[in-house]
């Protein structure tokens, strides 16, 4: 039966495109409990470590932020409590969370208090199953497709994570660094030819490369400046995306994420007002960039190369 199914979705790539759209409907919603509940789990994890060296009578080590919206005694993870009305409580049915469908349904409003729900749920949700089905129509049914897609999920991740708190949690950052190094071991010893993940040689490379390179951008600014223009986590992901990429896309990326956070950051300080020493986080751009690459990079150097002249 998975023979027939493999058959059907490789002659098929529109059928193969609708199937992971719905995937990705259904893992957007999952991706939208990541981004609200990981930043609080991390700082649960900060209090409580920095609650072991703090004086016994004396301030908290760490003033509550993001945890201070749910009971630190409760459980809480991923998984629970069940997802409720951030306002009354009200738990959220099976129904309820049908991806898009649902935040439609109920007009963008609690069953329970008519309390607004964000857009936001029915965006990611969105984002997710349009990516992930253009990633499956780009590369076609195969490994490729597979891994462009959880490439995909982690990206958007991240890039929520890092909009709300600044923020490129470690749990997602190096499961992606070290599943690009360890896909691109298995397809090249499996013979099998893919645009993606690149060869070992490339992953350890753009891995390297990726990391120091940002490192160096980021002490040789604080040399100058005295500020931190960055944090660790564009560093690695960066990494992860040259473990993705290769080293060869590396300077798209940085490029194209350069660019596009200083247009995107110039529009914001004229049409907004923002403080220009306000900080930006830099990790939306880089995913962004590298999704681009991850899915153009090879025809966009290229192009760029004929037009320059350097290629013939």
């Amino acid at each position: 039966m998975l023979n027939d199914l493999a058959a059907l979705y490789s002659a098929n790539v529109a059928l193969f495109a609708a199937s992971v759209f719905v995937l990705g409907l259904i893992v957007g919603s999952f991706l939208n409990v990541v981004i609200y509940r990981l930043p609080i789990i991390l700082e649960r994890e900060w209090r409580a470590q920095a609650a072991e060296y703090a004086p016994a009578n004396g301030p908290p080590a760490v003033e509550p932020t993001l945890a201070s919206a749910e009971p630190l005694q409760a459980p809480f993870s991923l998984s629970v409590p069940r997802s409720a009305c951030p306002a009354c409580k009200a738990p959220i049915s099976a129904w309820q969370n049908i991806p898009v469908v649902s935040w439609l349904a109920l007009r963008g409003r609690c069953a329970n208090c008519k309390t607004r729900i964000s857009v936001r749920y029915p965006v990611v949700e969105l984002a997710t199953g349009l990516l992930s089905a253009w990633v499956a129509y780009h590369f076609g049914f195969g490994g490729s497709a597979a891994c462009g897609v959880l490439v995909t999920w982690a990206l958007i991740a991240l890039t929520g994570i890092d909009i709300d708190h600044q923020l490129l949690p470690d749990g997602i950052t190096l499961p992606l660094l070290w599943s690009g190094m360890l896909a691109s071991v298995v397809f090249a010893a499996s013979g099998a030819g893919s645009a993606l993940p690149v060869s070992p040689r490339d992953a350890i490379i753009g891995a390297a490369a990726g990391y120091l390179s940002l490192w160096l951008i980021f002490h040789v600014f604080r040399l100058v400046t005295g500020k931190e223009g960055m944090g660790y986590g564009d560093f690695k992901l960066f990494a992860a995306l040259g473990a993705w990429l290769g080293w060869k896309l590396l300077p798209l990326v940085i490029f194209l994420s350069a660019a596009a956070g200083a247009v995107l950051g110039i529009l914001m300080i004229v049409l907004r007002g923002r403080d220009r020493a306000a900080p930006i986080p830099f990790g939306p751009y880089l995913a962004a960039a590298g999704w681009i690459a991850m899915m153009y990079g090879d025809g966009l150097v290229s192009g760029y190369l004929r037009v320059s002249g350097l290629q013939h």
